[in-house]
């Protein structure tokens, strides 16, 4: 697999020396009198499985939005690597190397799987418009180039032998594990997954389990990830930050978090 190398030069390190990917400080918005998000922090380090749960409503794809430029903050400032995106346009903050997949699946239905992760490179394609509407030997040089690795990313995902079915043709578990390999191609360094389980069986749950820890160790790759299988989240996420009607709960060690009383009232009531 051939995605860009990742380098940490000049990013900021914590205590123990390991570079902050994603630092959030302070982050808040209002929508009118409501704030949806108050006073989230966030700092997740080189290689870390970090989860972001809470019931309902509490704010979570909206922290989400703020990270990649859907929502402008009231409030707060978010750094990739120490680089402040803060106010950038989601195009800007996906060539900075934060990437997403959503709550409710958005493939290109009528493209095959294959054309949909050759779209996620469009933001790093060297050649210009012009060169692609005269179909100049640089552009097909390209489209080869990403052709190829696309493939590669469908053998990483078990979703090669589906490269010239219909998005749509693809079971459901399928789609889901499709929409992450487009967001690989996007060369992140972090990548943001809200909700991938959604919809699936224990045993699809489980594969994308799989998928999820080995990308993470085969590509270094950062990920935060939004979800309420509570069994995914202690089987992969390394830390938590809990939201409860947008501000913070409780963060810490998985394990110490899922245990918390405040936590447990909060998802299941007194």
């Amino acid at each position: 697999m051939s995605l860009n190398e990742k380098t940490y030069d000049g990013c900021p390190t914590n205590a123990d020396g390991k570079p902050i990917v994603l630092k959030a400080d302070h982050l808040c918005i209002q929508f009118g009198g409501l704030k949806a998000v108050d006073d989230v922090n966030l700092t997740i380090t080189q290689g870390e499985l970090y989860g972001l749960i809470g019931p309902n409503g509490a704010g979570k794809t909206t922290v989400f939005n703020l990270l990649t430029g859907v929502y402008k903050p009231t409030a707060g400032r978010f750094f990739l690597c120490g680089n402040d995106l803060t106010g950038k346009t989601p195009l800007e903050i996906n060539r900075a190397g934060i990437a997403r997949t959503f709550q409710n699946i958005r493939l290109f239905n009528n493209l095959t799987v294959l054309e949909n992760v050759m779209v996620g490179f469009g933001n790093q394609i060297p050649c210009n418009m012009l060169q692609s509407m005269l179909r100049l030997p640089r552009h097909f040089k390209a489209e080869a180039e990403y052709r190829r690795r696309s493939l590669e990313l469908l053998e990483v995902f078990g979703l090669a032998e589906f490269a010239d079915t219909l998005a749509q043709n693809l079971p459901y578990g399928k789609q889901r594990k499709l929409e992450i390999a487009r967001a690989m191609a996007t060369n992140p360094t972090l990548l943001l997954l809200d909700e991938p389980a959604a919809g699936m069986n224990p045993n699809e749950t489980q594969e994308l389990m799989d998928v999820i820890t080995f990308i993470r160790q085969k590509f270094g790759i950062t990920i935060l990830l939004i979800e309420h299988d509570m069994r995914l989240v202690a089987g992969i996420c390394e830390k938590l930050t809990v939201l409860n009607f947008g501000t913070e709960l409780a963060k810490g060690e998985t394990a110490e978090v899922l245990n918390n009383p405040e936590v447990v009232k909060a998802y299941i009531g007194e």
